[in-house]
């Protein structure tokens, strides 16, 4: 007997260290990857490393890293939503057909992101009450949504010629674009939502448990349409956002736009089992997505080509999140 514990106390900690170094080289290893490839880049790349260029990457990815923020609790519940391209389009479209019925931005940017959250509460009941698969729900969502915006548009983009709203896409502050400033603070908010509340503990749970976060008393349906309706809140957000900046609603925007916002965060160390998230991972994630984007246009790489990157970094993505959770069972 006294051997085996040896044995035992002698193999766990072993273990543990294994587990902890594991740990921190996939903690680590994605922000040096973005150094790496950051300095790489600004050596190699004409223009790349320049005030103008860093502003127009950091616009860019406002729209990405504001709906990554909420496909973060998505995924880490253990759902995902394929519906928030379509949602951003639809958006766009309502706030620029509300506004020019009205002639009031305000009250078309709420009817927007009222729409957006009606969306996502759809998909959330549906996926908690009636246990249909996310994938299935989702799809289905966004081929709906997508149908009923260009429906209501006639399939044409839909003017805006209000000043008010179209200067909400270029207003700044500090030079830095409002777009930019919406985006930070996402990081922000969502950032304290997951590290700080029972909100974010209970999402964490439920990705890593559905039925025992249920015997610990979580309210798992209720949580679920939370993380749906909030999401859907700020896709519409993004699409009240890319309206102003385009100045009109287009029922073809945002195309391929889930797909994009997944990688990066499944890029971003947030897993696909569920359970695991940090929002620090995310911000990386979408820095690392912005940043190939923008080097691949400097560089007037094809956009043809530009699909394949697009389709590794996902597929590299998801391989990472494989291995990262083989090392954590290890």
């Amino acid at each position: 007997m006294e051997v085996r514990e040896n044995i035992t106390n002698t193999l766990v900690p072993a273990k543990n260290d294994k587990q902890k170094w594991w740990q921190q080289i996939t903690e680590y290893s994605l922000v040096v990857i973005f150094i790496v490839m950051f300095i790489t880049m600004s050596l190699s790349v004409d223009h790349f490393f320049s005030i103008e260029n860093m502003l127009g990457l950091a616009l860019s990815i406002s729209q990405i890293g504001m709906v990554a923020c909420t496909m973060m609790f998505c995924l880490a519940s253990r759902d995902f939503d394929l519906s928030v391209g379509s949602t951003v389009a639809f958006a766009g479209v309502l706030c620029a057909m509300v506004l020019n019925a009205t002639g009031n931005t305000f009250i078309a940017i709420i009817a927007a992101v009222a729409a957006g959250s009606a969306i996502g509460f759809v998909n959330g009941a549906v996926i908690a009450y009636l246990r249909i698969n996310a994938l299935i729900t989702t799809l289905a969502t966004m081929e709906v949504v997508r149908g009923l915006g260009f429906i209501v548009s006639h399939g044409q983009a839909v003017g805006v010629s209000s000043d008010t709203f179209i200067a909400l896409g270029g207003l700044t502050m500090f030079g830095v674009s409002l777009p930019i400033w919406v985006t930070l603070a996402c990081f922000i908010v969502f950032g304290v939502l997951l590290n700080q509340t029972v909100y974010g503990r209970n999402t964490l749970a439920i990705g890593g448990n559905p039925e025992a976060s249920r015997l610990a008393g979580i309210n798992v349906e209720r949580t679920r349409i939370w993380i749906f309706l909030i999401q859907g809140a700020v896709a519409a957000l993004a699409g009240v956002i890319l309206a102003s900046r385009i100045t009109s609603g287009q029922p073809n925007a945002a195309d391929g736009f889930e797909l994009n916002v997944i990688s990066a965060c499944v890029l971003g160390g947030v897993s696909l089992l569920g359970g695991r998230a940090t929002i620090s991972g995310v911000v990386i994630g979408v820095l690392i997505m912005g940043t190939v984007e923008n080097v691949m246009n400097l560089m007037n790489i094809d956009a043809f080509y530009q699909y394949l990157v697009r389709g590794a970094i996902l597929l590299a993505a998801v391989l990472l999140d494989q291995l990262k959770n083989r090392g954590s069972r290890d």
